[in-house]
């Protein structure tokens, strides 16, 4: 008989990032070259004001990619900025990118992996 076990970690961050539609394989591929070990990709539909933006009149497209990502604390700042910057949210109308430190998360961790971080 097998026991099962239950690892909670507690020092984990989700980045959320809300981009425009084509955009989210590319932010991706940014956080897990910055050490991010995955991610999870939904679509969305936005609504609000849908103003024409500056003197090209470009128009906010509506349709968006929401891409989450897990993250211990010690990496979120170095995705947090790559994503950024690969989702180009320095532009208007780009997007948006923001941070919520989770209280505890779990998720099936291999027994050596558990020993050699301590957890």
């Amino acid at each position: 008989m097998s026991t099962r076990e239950l690892t909670i970690l507690t020092d984990v961050s989700m980045i959320t990032c809300i981009v425009q539609r084509g955009k989210a394989d590319a932010v991706v591929q940014a956080a897990q070259d910055a050490g991010a070990q995955g991610a999870t990709i939904y679509y969305g539909y936005g609504s609000g004001i849908r103003e024409r933006l500056g003197i090209l009149g470009l128009a906010i497209e509506v349709e968006k990619e929401v891409i989450t990502i897990l993250v211990a604390n010690e990496q979120v700042d170095r995705v947090f900025e790559r994503m950024y910057f690969a989702a180009e949210l320095d532009v208007p109308g780009a997007g948006i990118i923001y941070v919520s430190k989770l209280e505890k998360a779990a998720t099936f961790i291999p027994r050596d992996v558990v020993e050699r971080l301590g957890v």
